[in-house]
């Protein structure tokens, strides 16, 4: 599933893009996403502006003229792109916004259909959906005392934290394997258990994380492209992640694979040991 860097790279890639565009007009295929589309929205989005397009955790929103709002998840096997009209329309593509005078396109591609696609007619009804699903702060944003009294108070392991949404936007199973070793704790350990330096150390760790992502394009391992549809290469650099009896990159231990919190989860046993006293 897209994370944080692959959703950023998607936004920063198609604002050149879309910015100052319109959106003339949609077609929706006859498959639903994860949320059907209203038909009321066609009526929302046709003729608007495009002002903006940023991120929120893993949700790219498409800010429009006149308050309204394209909020779209790219599930696990969504892209979204600018396409010229002539080019073939690619299997499984499940939107299409027709944008200026129809030589161009804005395509949501999603093989799964795990992905979703709203649109928010006012900031209210936008910042009300963030509220409802609970999304916690972006990793760039969060405040040293906020994340350790997070950790405090949970006998979650480390991993379960990281995926937790509430707690920290936009961190998905990859960068919280690649977080976890650059901070070098162990993956199972409790975040009660959690000293304030780990905690210090865990938060830089996430940001150089990210951010050494972000700078590569984000990772493609199946189907994920950038808004200009090119690929991403930070797999290429992976420490941990998918690389279960390799070598670690620091010590040389083969790298150990368990199941944790319900993912695939990949640590060093030597550099990421578990204090168990």
């Amino acid at each position: 599933m897209p994370e944080l860097p692959e959703v950023e790279t998607v936004v920063r890639e198609l604002g050149p893009r879309l910015r100052g565009r319109r959106l003339k007009a949609i077609t929706v295929s006859r498959y639903p996403l994860r949320k059907p589309w209203l038909k009321e929205w066609d009526r929302l989005l046709r003729g608007r502006r495009v002002a903006n397009i940023r991120r929120r955790g893993k949700w790219i929103i498409v800010d429009l003229d006149h308050e309204a709002h394209l909020v779209i998840h790219l599930g696990m096997t969504g892209q979204l792109t600018v396409k010229s009209t002539l080019d073939p329309l690619g299997t499984h593509t499940h939107l299409v916004f027709v944008l200026d005078k129809g030589r161009h396109e804005l395509r949501f591609r999603d093989i799964r259909r795990f992905g979703s696609a709203s649109v928010f007619a006012s900031r209210q009804s936008l910042e009300r959906f963030f509220l409802e699903v609970e999304l916690g702060p972006e990793p760039f944003d969060l405040a040293a005392g906020y994340w350790k009294a997070q950790l405090a108070r949970t006998s979650r392991c480390l991993k379960a934290v990281l995926l937790d949404q509430r707690v920290v936007a936009g961190v998905g199973n990859i960068y919280a394997d690649e977080s976890l070793f650059q901070a070098r704790l162990h993956p199972a350990q409790p975040g009660r258990a959690t000293t304030p330096e780990q905690a210090a150390r865990l938060r830089r760790g996430i940001i150089l994380v990210l951010n050494r992502a972000i700078k590569r394009r984000g990772s493609s391992i199946r189907d994920y492209i950038g808004g200009s549809g090119r690929q991403g290469e930070y797999q290429k650099e992976f420490r941990v992640y998918g690389r279960t009896g390799e070598p670690c990159p620091r010590c040389g231990a083969p790298i150990t694979g368990i199941r944790l919190a319900g993912r695939s989860t990949h640590f060093c046993p030597q550099c990421q040991r578990l204090d168990e006293s």
